[in-house]
Formats: C-alpha cells, sequence, structure tokens
C-alpha cells in the first residue's frame, strides 16, 4: 500500500498488471458499439395520451425504464442525439406525481404483474411505477446532458420532494429504506443492516411488503425500528444534484457524517442504532466524483485504496467490491438468483472513479482505467458487467449504461447541442457550474 501522501504512478508498477493505453481504433470500435447499443434500445410511445421515449436496459432482460440508467444513457446520447437526451429525462418528469416524487422504475408497456410483484415497491397492482427511489442524479443529467436544470421547474421539484421525506437529520443528507434504492441492490455492505431481508435474500419480499405497509414513508420506517441507511453513492449523486441546481452542496455533510478518518474511507450509517457497515466496496470511493471533495480526503481515497492490489487495483478496471474481502466474487457467481455488485467491475461505478482521478490530476491512471475498461468492451461488448481480472463480460447483454465506456474513450466530445459547450471532463459538473 501506497504511503499517505504518496505521489503514485501505476505505469512503474509491473505488477499491477493493467491493460496498456488503447490504440485509437479500440477506442473508436468502443465508440462505435455504444452508438450501437443505444440506438438499438431507443424506445417510444404513448400511454394514456402520454408520450414517453426512453433506452431500453437491455433487450428483453430489463424492459422497463429504470430512473438512473435513463440519467446514464442520456448523458452518453448528448453525443448521438441531444433530443433524444431531452426526451428520456422528460419521460422520468412524465410521472412525476404533483408532490414532486419520481420513481425508481416505470412501467410503461404493462404493469408489473404475478410474482414479480412481491419483488417491486409498488402500491397496487395496477401502478405506473414504483414508490421507491433510485440514487437522484437526475440534475446533474440534465446539467451534462440537456443545459441548465434551474430552468426545468419540476426537476426541482423532486429535490424539495426527496429534501423533504428523506433528509431525515436535516443536514441535507438522504435516507435510503432498502437496499435496491441505492442501485447498488445485494452489495455486501447491505448485508449486515438489512441481514436476511437484503436483496437476493430469501426474505426479501418480506422487506417489500413490511415497507408496503408503512407506505415507503423513511420517518415511519425509521421509528418502527428501521434500518434506514444514509448510503454514500446516494448521497454523492444527491450532492452532484444539489450543486447543478445552484443549491448548497451536501459534500460537507456527507464528509462530516460518513467520513472514517482512521479507515480512510466513506461508511454508511443505519439508525436506529448508527451502524456502520465494515465490508469495503467501491462505494466508498464514489465521493471522488464529487468537484468539492477536500483534496487531502480524494488523495488518500486514490492512494490508499484505489491503487492497491490488495482491495481495488485490478487488471481492468476497480472491482464492485475490495479483491481483500471474504466475498469478493469477481464473476458475479453463478447462482440461480444472482446477487449483483459483489465482486465484478461495472463501467458506470468506473466512470465516477475516473472523474475524481483527472480532477485529481492523476492522469497516466485515468487513462489506464480507461484502457482496461475500452478493451473489455471491445472484447464482449456492452455487458451489464466484466470480470475485473480479464474483462470477461457477464450479466446482461447490450446494456445501455455501460455506453458510458464513451465517456472514457472520448472524454472531451465535440458538442452536439444547442444548450452549450461540451462539460470539461476534468469537472464533475456541467458548463458554467463550480464546486
Amino acid at each position: 500500500m501506497l504511503a499517505r501522501g504518496a505521489r503514485c504512478t501505476i505505469c512503474a508498477s509491473p505488477r499491477a498488471g493493467l491493460a496498456s493505453v488503447p490504440p485509437m481504433d479500440e477506442a473508436q470500435r468502443a465508440l462505435a458499439e455504444a452508438e450501437r447499443v443505444l440506438r438499438q434500445n431507443w424506445r417510444e410511445g404513448e400511454v394514456g395520451g402520454v408520450r414517453y421515449a426512453y433506452t431500453e436496459p437491455s433487450p428483453g432482460r430489463y424492459p422497463w425504464q429504470w430512473y438512473w440508467d435513463s440519467c446514464f444513457a442520456a448523458i452518453v446520447n448528448r453525443r448521438i442525439d441531444a433530443g433524444r437526451s431531452r426526451a428520456e429525462l422528460e419521460s422520468l418528469l412524465a410521472v412525476q406525481r404533483p408532490d414532486g416524487f419520481i420513481g425508481h422504475t416505470i412501467f410503461w408497456h404493462r404493469p408489473v404483474h404475478g410474482v414479480r410483484r412481491a419483488f417491486y415497491n409498488v402500491a397496487t397492482r395496477t401502478a405506473r411505477q414504483t414508490e421507491s427511489i433510485q440514487p437522484p442524479l437526475l440534475a446533474w443529467a440534465w446539467r451534462l446532458a440537456v443545459g441548465d436544470p434551474v430552468a426545468e421547474a419540476r426537476i426541482g421539484a423532486q429535490a424539495d420532494w426527496l429534501t423533504a421525506r428523506r433528509d431525515l437529520e436535516g443536514d441535507g443528507l438522504l435516507w435510503i429504506v432498502q437496499p435496491d434504492e441505492s442501485g447498488l441492490d445485494a452489495s455486501p455492505k447491505f448485508d449486515p443492516v438489512w441481514k436476511g431481508r437484503s436483496n437476493g435474500r430469501a426474505c426479501f419480499p418480506l422487506l417489500v411488503e413490511r415497507n408496503r405497509r408503512l407506505g415507503w414513508d423513511a420517518r415511519r420506517i425509521r421509528d418502527r425500528g428501521g434500518p434506514v441507511l444514509c448510503e454514500t453513492v446516494v448521497n454523492t449523486l444527491w450532492s452532484l444534484s444539489l450543486q447543478s441546481l445552484g443549491r448548497p452542496s451536501a459534500t460537507p455533510a456527507l464528509v462530516e457524517r460518513l467520513w472514517d478518518e482512521r479507515r480512510g474511507l466513506f461508511i454508511d450509517e443505519a439508525q436506529p442504532g448508527g451502524l456502520r457497515p465494515a465490508r469495503v466496496t467501491w462505494a466508498s470511493l464514489a465521493p471522488l466524483a464529487l468537484p468539492d471533495l477536500p483534496e487531502p480526503i480524494g488523495r488518500r481515497l486514490v492512494e490508499d485504496h484505489l491503487l492497491d492490489e490488495r482491495e481495488f487495483l485490478t487488471p481492468v478496471a476497480p472491482p464492485s467490491v475490495a479483491v481483500s474481502e471474504a466475498g469478493y466474487d469477481p464473476s458475479g457467481g453463478r447462482r440461480p438468483v444472482r446477487r449483483y455488485w459483489r465482486g465484478p467491475t461495472w463501467i458506470n461505478s468506473s466512470w465516477l472513479v475516473w472523474l475524481g482521478l483527472r480532477r485529481l490530476g492523476y492522469l497516466e491512471e485515468a487513462e489506464r482505467l480507461a484502457g482496461g475498461v475500452i478493451g473489455a468492451v471491445v472484447r464482449s461488448g456492452l455487458r451489464e458487467y466484466y470480470d475485473p481480472r480479464d474483462g470477461t463480460g457477464e450479466g446482461a447483454r447490450d446494456f445501455a449504461w455501460s455506453a458510458l465506456v464513451a465517456e472514457l474513450a472520448d472524454p472531451a466530445p465535440a458538442p452536439r447541442s444547442t444548450f452549450g459547450p461540451a462539460p470539461d471532463p476534468r469537472s464533475s459538473l456541467g458548463p458554467d457550474t463550480g464546486p
């Protein structure tokens, strides 16, 4: 492990085994694959007089519109068709309730039915969307792909709902009521919190049913014994959205509550009781994407953890769980019920970490991380996730948010929309924004 504060250059370590910087033709092939999948997965239609348009996450496997999948797809689609970026995000806004709420999953084609209802947070059999949330990056995605989110009042209304209903302590941080609200589903960091009711466990439907009875009300759930969780990825993306809206950043509160100085990691907090799950996952590194993260914290995350072969330095890109963790499963497992986010590399998490490497000046390290991801895409196509040891593609095929490889292959695309210049790749925010 590197000494704290030491300057690292991973190319000097032959043991690192990282992919070399990709040749130009590999980068172009990755860009072409991203465009192919986004065009192929595009869906349009109308339900009850409401027009919708979105990128299906994976044909046949994931047919509905997922909130953060759409945000990631819109970010990449700005390179291909800026109109589609706007249409995708406006489709999320099209189901917004009058109080500002937008759900985790939107069922445009047909409501969820049968046994699936036990696993989806729907209030009724005919519900058009779930009652749970996903990491709230809509304002940030709008800033990157469309324009100023302040000009779209519905985005501010969603932020108001989240503040009113999920900021339980009044410090600007959000709390989630079950693991899948983080987008990280079955990450092992949730096992000590929800135990047998975690995602992918036999009793997960019991958690869904309990939260249904309590109306997915975070305060009621906490007051009835919880658990609720102040989770790092949710609040990282929340802070990026707040800053995109010109509102006070949540980053200082994130550091104050979740930064563990002794371990040099961000660690979630559960209530009631104050449990701090000890599992080391990529989520602890997610705040690297924040433009206002204090530099000493960012450098410690990079040098003590991201570039440590015993944790996150692998031949492809950071795994979703540290290599040193007992439950690290780099292939994603072969169980009948897949338990996601327990080892493989995902491209959205790699991109968020890459943003921090660029911002902090670790340009060579960022380029090599990009090379690992690009090489995996060229060999396996856009898959749901990849084996961090050799880049073997796993899970769903033609997986839309893996088109974020385009952000790594071409960090500064020529602007294709009328909404302003392409964002500076060294910043996590779009044009005309700052920490």
